[in-house]
């Protein structure tokens, strides 16, 4: 039976994550990371899709996605595909596919959980013993957010600005909710949502989606 394809609709924000395969390394060098980041950020811009939030760990990749049309986000992972992999091959002197042959997504309903996906996807480092202060960790949004780093990369979403008037008053208020830790119930739903395939968002949120899918 042919695959569903995959349901990223326009102007919908999307938790997508890319692992390698058999959770192989995929990234052995920052040198890699910043291929990754260059080959994002042309793909990002040549299909209409917003990055709003990222992490690049050894063998995945978290990012938060908003496409302007509905193939948007699969032109992009497939443009990954074609144009870190192929070179990352040749440099490595390896064969065959790098990353899981299908990456995962799910919807993310931006008035309620979207703020908690983009901790979630920020504080990776932090949950997997790399560093204790996400600040600390480069290869993330992490610094955009809480510090005003300028990134070529990055599209702050309307849930982010709305934290503040200014730039000052985001990234405090930012920092002040990465400073609480995300409660265990947000941490297993978002996993679980991933894990499934299903929606993050309330009820509402979920038949509006389904509606949309009909």
């Amino acid at each position: 039976m042919p695959r569903r394809p995959r349901f990223c609709p326009a102007g919908f924000p999307v938790h997508a994550i890319q692992r390698g395969v058999n959770r192989a390394v995929c990234f052995t060098s920052n040198e890699d990371m910043a291929a990754y980041a260059a080959c994002l950020n042309e793909g990002a811009a040549r299909y209409g899709v917003a990055v709003h939030a990222w992490v690049f760990m050894t063998n995945h990749v978290h990012l938060l996605l908003t496409p302007s049309c509905n193939s948007g986000v699969s032109k992009l992972m497939r443009h990954i595909g074609r144009h870190y992999v192929q070179p990352f091959n040749f440099k490595y002197a390896r064969t065959g596919p790098l990353f899981e042959g299908r990456f995962k997504s799910i919807l993310v309903q931006e008035t309620r959980y979207l703020l908690h996906c983009i901790r979630y996807i920020e504080l990776n480092p932090v949950r997997a013993g790399l560093t204790i202060d996400p600040g600390d960790y480069i290869w993330s949004s992490y610094q955009s957010h809480a510090f005003g780093k300028r990134i070529r990369l990055w599209t702050p979403h309307m849930a982010y600005l709305s934290l503040g008037e200014t730039g000052v008053d985001r990234r405090e208020q930012y920092r002040a909710l990465v400073s609480q830790p995300l409660s265990v119930e947000v941490v297993q739903k978002i996993r679980h949502c991933v894990n499934t395939g299903l929606v993050l968002g309330t009820e509402d949120f979920r038949a509006q989606v389904k509606a949309l899918r009909n």
